[in-house]
């Protein structure tokens, strides 16, 4: 499939066709589907209160998965594309920074927090722990300087505690499309900004 031209008034219904079409695809040795994942997160950071930027990019943090959906613009994702990286440099253009660093630091986040927090390790998902040491494993300390100098790094552990809490069969939660409020919303705010 090739993208189309996309642009602040179609990018929320094109990302919301590619939740319907590819959500229900495994999510990498998890016992949800991609879809449920990246919705348990919304829904999480509903419950906490969280700004409309947070919920969004709790919702849309594993997008970097279909970047292929994106067309050139992509680093494409028939092997490891490092899916944060490269979700966050197709947001960006529509979506404000705190989303996108959001997007791109959920990755190192985990590999933070392992780091920082001695009981964080044990709580990860089997799936997590394995993927952990792929991304390069606990932070060092230069790592975690670097990572808490970025402005967003807070915003990034409650986007990925999301993310590790989002991976329990059976929850129900809203359809993607309820959340398509939400991101118009933040991309029309954005664009007024820009």
């Amino acid at each position: 499939m090739t993208a189309p031209k996309l642009d602040r008034s179609n990018i929320v219904e094109f990302i919301a066709d590619i939740f319907e079409r590819r959500g229900a695809e495994s999510y990498l040795g998890e016992p949800v589907s991609m879809s449920e994942h990246m919705l348990q997160g919304a829904v999480l950071a509903e419950a906490e209160g969280a700004p409309e930027e947070l919920v969004a990019a709790a919702l849309l943090h594993d997008i970097g998965h279909y970047t292929s959906e994106f067309g050139p613009m992509s680093l494409g994702d028939a092997r490891d594309n490092y899916h944060e990286e490269s979700g966050a440099m197709v947001l960006a253009p529509f979506f404000p920074p705190v989303i996108t660093e959001c997007v791109r630091l959920h990755v190192p986040a985990k590999r933070y927090l392992c780091s920082t927090d001695k009981g964080y390790h044990d709580r990860l998902s089997e799936a997590s722990k394995h993927t952990l040491m792929l991304q390069g494993g606990p932070m060092s300390e230069a790592e975690v300087n670097d990572f808490e100098s970025n402005p967003f790094h807070r915003e990034a552990v409650r986007v990925r505690i999301w993310d590790d809490e989002g991976k329990k069969p059976g929850v129900v939660t809203p359809e993607f499309r309820h959340y398509v409020p939400l991101l118009k919303r933040v991309v029309e705010h954005q664009g007024r900004l820009a």
